[in-house]
């Protein structure tokens, strides 16, 4: 009796004039799954399945995040490990390799997103990463420009799916208040990597092989490395709430019930043209493009820094061991930014912008301070590199301020190919005829840092305005009425969080600031 009851109120509901019926194509994944379920979580149970999400998960993307830029940063390893002798490169040569990642990184961005959404993200990235893995391991076999240049150029292709395939599970699993956290947690990783491979490339400038070469055994290694992780990866690693296996089906539920606020849903397999057309046609959209290819420019130096430690006056073996110190840096400026971040005072633009202050002073100290002065300059560079912090408190920011699955994946596919094009272009700076002062390289990455901190407040203001001006507006309330029929036939009601909605076409949508 009950269950006609309830049937025929959902029928009564379906008939009020504001209602409609949409189908699955169109909605979130979770929308089937949810639908009809009127649960709640207790803070306790929302706790304790956060804590199970985060043990399962973060584990997987630190170390994922730690051996990518491992694989990354090899190049500038390599460089005090004679690559430059045995390939015969030359200045330009080498910064080509740095560029050319890039630049295919840049081609296949959107691509990957494009592949991200259409097949599980978990799987995709393991095939990737598997890929990625081989293709480091052929470096080794590699003894001319031509051929680092080809495979540097596969390296920038897998590397694609990587940062927004991460991007795109954090927003799958926590909510607003904590992506900016469990982005921090898998971006500091890059520290640790560069702390890692700081020890490893120290202990291979003491091998001495007859035909093998230092820099062929940093190949190997952390190719291998590469190749078990990604076997891990595919077997352990979710796809999604809906289906992962640590949860069991009424933990899948609480899962997407507790992200539910974020009114951004999970994803939705479905290429849609108009959430296509909405991003490239929300000014948002290119004020964030900007910022990450300013905030960028910086990160030239994740290929130059040992070269430009050595032109301090230390010697290999003390630049090899101090880049374990960059690392250090990394990881606390990183945790700083963050922690800055998630203050309800502070908020993600002004945490950036702060972290800007000492990192543009820096690179005015490294370009003015006597070259005689060579720990100063040290310090100097150390400093700067307080610039990688709001990049990453702006991925996390990303997809809280981006909802429906193609404009977010369209959102992230632009970002990071303007971050591409930062990284790219940035590489030709560091030019023969700058060194060893580099007055120009330090000149420019002093002007982008303070336009990419402006970038930030203008994209602050902007988003602040819209949610005062939301505030003032009466819902129209378009979208509150909505069912799906489930494979039974049955009309269940869907709450909009789970519509697919993009934030323009959600009127309860609220930008994070």
């Amino acid at each position: 009796m009950d269950a006609v009851s309830d049937n025929s109120e959902k029928r009564e509901d379906h008939t009020h004039p504001a209602s409609s019926i949409v189908h699955s194509y169109d909605v979130d994944v979770s929308a089937q799954l949810i639908a009809g379920t009127d649960s709640s979580l207790t803070p306790q149970q929302a706790s304790r399945l956060r804590a199970k999400i985060d043990w399962h998960i973060m584990p997987f993307m630190c170390i994922m995040y730690l051996i990518t830029f491992m694989d990354k940063t090899t190049l500038s390893e390599a460089a005090v490990l004679g690559i430059l002798e045995d390939a015969h490169l030359s200045a330009n040569q080498y910064d080509w390799l740095g560029t050319i990642f890039y630049l295919s990184y840049l081609v296949f961005q959107y691509p990957q997103n494009l592949a991200l959404q259409r097949f599980p993200v978990g799987k995709w990235m393991s095939i990737n990463i598997f890929l990625w893995a081989v293709v480091l391991l052929c470096h080794a076999a590699c003894k001319s420009f031509g051929s680092l240049l080809a495979v540097r150029f596969l390296l920038g292709m897998c590397e694609g799916a990587i940062t927004p395939g991460f991007m795109i599970v954090t927003s799958m699993f926590y909510t607003h208040a904590e992506k900016t956290r469990r982005v921090g947690y898998w971006f500091l990783m890059n520290g640790f990597a560069v702390i890692i491979l700081g020890f490893i490339s120290f202990g291979l400038l003491h091998t001495h092989t007859a035909s093998f070469m230092p820099w062929q055994w940093l190949m190997i290694i952390t190719g291998t490395i590469t190749l078990i992780t990604s076997v891990f990866f595919w077997f352990f690693f979710p796809d999604s709430p809906t289906t992962a296996r640590f949860l069991t089906p009424q933990e899948r539920v609480a899962a997407i019930r507790r992200i539910q606020a974020n009114q951004s849903g999970i994803e939705n397999k479905h290429f849609k043209k108009e959430q296509f057309l909405e991003t490239i046609k929300d000014p948002k959209t290119w004020v964030m493009a900007f910022f990450a290819g300013s905030a960028n420019i910086v990160n030239s130096l994740t290929n130059q820094r040992q070269l430009i430690v050595a032109q301090f006056g230390f010697s290999e073996i003390q630049t090899t061991l101090l880049g374990c110190v960059d690392g250090v840096v990394e990881i606390l400026t990183i945790w700083l930014g963050v922690v800055l971040a998630t203050q309800p005072f502070i908020g993600r633009s002004y945490a950036g912008v702060l972290m800007y202050i000492p990192a543009i002073l820096g690179s005015i100290l490294v370009s003015t301070l006597p070259f005689s002065n060579k720990i100063g300059l040290l310090f100097s560079y150390w400093i700067s590199i307080f610039a990688i912090a709001p990049f990453t408190i702006f991925l996390g920011w990303v997809s809280s301020i981006t909802s429906g699955h193609t404009k977010r994946i369209t959102t992230n596919g632009i970002v990071l190919c303007s971050y591409a094009i930062g990284n790219a272009v940035s590489q030709f700076m560091w030019k023969a005829q700058y060194q060893p002062r580099n007055h120009v390289p330090w000149a420019v990455i002093s002007s982008c840092n303070f336009a990419a901190g402006i970038a930030l407040l203008v994209l602050r203001f902007m988003l602040a305005s819209e949610n005062r001006k939301r505030e003032r507006e009466t819902p129209d309330g378009k979208h509150d009425v909505v069912y799906i029929m489930d494979e039974s036939g049955v009309e269940k009601r869907v709450d909009k969080a789970f519509l697919d909605l993009t934030d323009k076409q959600n009127s309860d949508f609220r930008y994070v600031l």
